[in-house]
């Protein structure tokens, strides 16, 4: 599933509460809580996507192992950062592969250069 197709809003409330397996008031109470942020039809009904879903299941999974909320929060913004880090770092090593091509180039040229140049030329009698 690309990124694109994961943050597609699919789902109602309702829905997203089962597949999350929590009551639709918790996902509401998410939201105040700025865990989980649904996007908005024109009639302000909250729909979730898939990687909403999968937050939520996260959200689940560390609070049934003891993180209350306030610490879900940190380890969500932690992990935030964490790939905004990720993707930092993979555009300085395409930007780094794209310069090393470049300098490679730029080597060939020179190395060209220098050979038409060197060609020692005929003298006349």
């Amino acid at each position: 599933m690309a990124v694109d197709d994961r943050n597609r809003p699919l789902y109602m409330i309702s829905i997203a509460a089962e597949l999350a397996g929590v009551h639709p008031q918790t996902l509401r109470s998410y939201e105040q809580k700025g865990l989980v942020t649904p996007q908005r039809t024109g009639g302000n009904t909250r729909m979730y996507s898939q990687a909403d879903i999968d937050r939520l299941n996260l959200i689940n999974e560390l609070t049934s192992e003891g993180i209350n909320l306030a610490g879900v929060t940190r380890i969500l913004d932690l992990q935030g950062r964490l790939n905004d880090r990720e993707a930092e770092v993979e555009d300085l090593h395409a930007r780094v592969r794209r310069l090393a091509d470049r300098v490679r180039e730029l080597e060939t040229r020179a190395t060209i250069g220098t050979i038409v140049h060197v060609t020692p030329t005929r003298r006349l009698p």
